[in-house]
This record gives C-alpha cells, structure tokens and sequence, in this order.
C-alpha cells in the first residue's frame, strides 16, 4: 500500500510541476486533464501527508519515552503516544478505503426514472411525493433537475417521471437509491382510515458518453410521434416526440419535449446508451455473482430497499438495516445518513474482499 501512495505522490508533484509549465499552461486540454488528474488523487496526497507526519511524531514520542527517567514526562509522553497511534490507526483505514477501485461512473450525471407499481392511484402519488424529495435532496446538493418526460394520473401523482440531476458527484450518490420502494400510509381516498401499503421503483442510470458504450444506429428503429399532455396546450401540432427501439435488445425509449424534435432525438439516445450500458453492467455482474454463488453460496433478500412508514414517523432501509424516526426530513431530501450508510457498508465489503 505504501509503495503506492508513494507513487501517487509522485505522481502529485509531478502535475504541480507540469501546472507551472509554460508550454502546458498554453494549452487550454492539458491544463484540464492534469487538473482533474490533481483534483482526483489530492485527497489521497494531503491524507498520506499528514500520516506521514504523525508517525514522525510518533517515532520521536516513542524516542522519547525510552530515554526518559522524569515520571511526569513519562506520563505526558505515553499520553501523547497513545494519542498518536489512534490517529494514525484512523489515517491509515481512510487510506485504505481511499485507494479502494472507484465507480468510473461517480462523476456522470443521471437519469433517473420513478413509476408507480402496485397501488394504483396511492402508488402514484407517492412517485410524486418521491420526486419532490428527490428534487429537495438535490437543491441542498447544489445540482440541477430537468424533467425529461412524464405522465400523471390526473390526481397530483405520476404513473411515471423521468428527469436528469446534474451536478458534480450525482451518480455516486444517487444510485444507492434504485429500487423498490415501500409505503405504508392511509391514503387521502381511504374514508375508513385504514394503512395501505403501496410501492414504487426508481431506477438511476449514469449519464454516459458514447464512447462509454458502442451503439450502432442501424440497430436502432426510431420513431417520431405527436407529443400530448393534459388540457390541450401541452399537444404539439408537429411530430416532435421520438421513440427509440433497440432491436437487439428490445429496450425503448420514449422522449418528448415541446420544443423540438432534435432535443428529444439527442435526449433519446443519450438514455438508450445508458440503458444498454447499464444492462452489459448487469450482465457481468450477474457472472461475477453467479460464480460467488457457486463458492460460497448466498441468502435471498426481499425485493424493497426501503420502506416509508407513515403511521410509526419511521423510514426504514432493508439493506443496512437503518431505521429513521424522522419521516417528515427525510421526505423533505434529508437522505445523507442513508447514503452515507450505503457508501460505508459497501467499502467495508470492498476492503474484506481486497484482504479474503
């Protein structure tokens, strides 16, 4: 481990050099290539500086204590010492889950989709209620919403919505939150007061380039179509919405934007190629635990990764087994200690595979 974060940096001093260029500060593309490179490794670099610096410390309290014959100073040095070895012990953990392989995807931004499932009309209204909370959650990240297609129930709820949420970190944050999510609530139609349980999916698909994933348009049938809302203004007089199907795979997508049909053509294939990253993504997953299977085997889970229980004030998260008593924030995008949880648990699974 240390041999590496010697290298890197190396690597740090290195960029700050070549960022002091002339001949590199004249161009514009390298100057933002290696300031990435820095941003992306300057946490590691300034981590592994100030471990370095305490085991110095800790060296020189040990070297002291050993040549030490005064019973206060003894006493001041073990203080010290025993001070030192719990910093470091934390600073070289942060290290290790610092240098765990990152999700090349964590910087895209995303694509998400809510749609209602079962529950009918209660279903839909919490599709809405979820994307207020996820729109909430992304004000107090300082990203951007843009809704890219919906329908709704007529109600206030959506059968379905997607939008896209840009901003820096989005997908490494956001696509903890796919799946199934549960509520348990007394519906506004209920007369008699009873809990109703309903469900919703979210999916959460990372923006990605097309270099990320090869799509070949002769493999693509597209559509064009008059986009239509509700109340007569939303129906466009011209053939501006776009469907998109992959013939390979069966996957379609459907765009529509008042504004014209290049957007929806652009935004249409931009969800098509996520779409088919995401399910070559699923399939090597899919052989990776296939093959963990067959090793050590594995217990099924339920389906849901949370459940919103409106009666008890509680949000529930199956997957880590984290329970919320304060239903009313986390609706209002308070989500952090859930994700937080999330991205903990999975670097801790990260870090017991990279030493098994």
């Amino acid at each position: 481990m240390y041999d590496k974060l010697a290298a890197i940096e190396a690597r740090y001093d290195e960029l700050e050099r070549l960022l002091s260029d002339p001949a590199v500060l004249s161009d514009y593309d390298k100057i933002a290539e290696y300031s990435k490179e820095r941003a992306n490794i300057g946490e590691i670099v300034e981590v592994y500086r100030d471990y370095q610096r305490q085991m110095t410390e800790l060296e020189d309290a040990r070297a002291l204590l050993e040549g030490e014959t005064d019973a206060e100073l003894r006493a001041m040095a073990q203080d010290e010492i025993a001070a030192l070895e719990r910093s470091t012990e934390a600073l070289r953990e942060r290290l290790k889950r610092l240098l765990l392989p990152k999700d090349k995807r964590d910087d895209k931004n995303v694509i998400m989709e809510i749609r209602a499932g079962a529950g009918g009309d209660e279903s839909g209204l919490f599709a809405a209620d979820l994307f207020r909370m996820y729109s909430y959650y992304a004000q107090r990240r300082g990203w951007k919403i843009e809704v890219i297609d919906q329908s709704e129930t007529g109600i206030g709820g959506f059968k379905e919505i997607k939008f896209e949420v840009k901003g820096a970190g989005a997908y490494s944050r956001l696509k903890w939150e796919s799946g199934v999510h549960r509520v348990q609530r007394v519906p506004e139609t209920e007369s008699q007061g009873r809990v109703h349980t309903s469900t919703v999916t979210v999916a959460v698909l990372a923006e990605m380039d097309e270099v990320d994933v090869e799509l070949d348009m002769n493999d693509v049938r597209v559509d064009v179509y008059r986009s239509g809302g509700a109340g007569g203004q939303s129906v466009n007089t011209t053939d501006s919405a776009v469907r998109m199907t992959h013939i390979p795979t069966g996957i379609v997508v459907a765009v529509q934007d008042e504004r014209s049909q290049l957007q929806n053509r652009i935004r249409a294939k931009q969800i098509l190629i996520a779409r088919l990253y995401e399910l070559e993504l699923e399939r090597q997953r899919n052989e990776q635990e296939n093959e963990r299977r067959s090793q050590v085997g594995t217990g099924e889970r339920s389906e849901k990764i949370r459940t919103y229980n409106y009666p008890q004030n509680r949000v529930t998260d199956h997957r880590i087994n984290l329970t919320s008593y304060n239903l009313p924030a986390v609706m209002d995008g308070d989500l952090d200690e859930f994700i937080d949880a999330l991205i903990l648990q999975d670097q801790a699974e990260k870090l017991a595979n990279a030493t098994a």
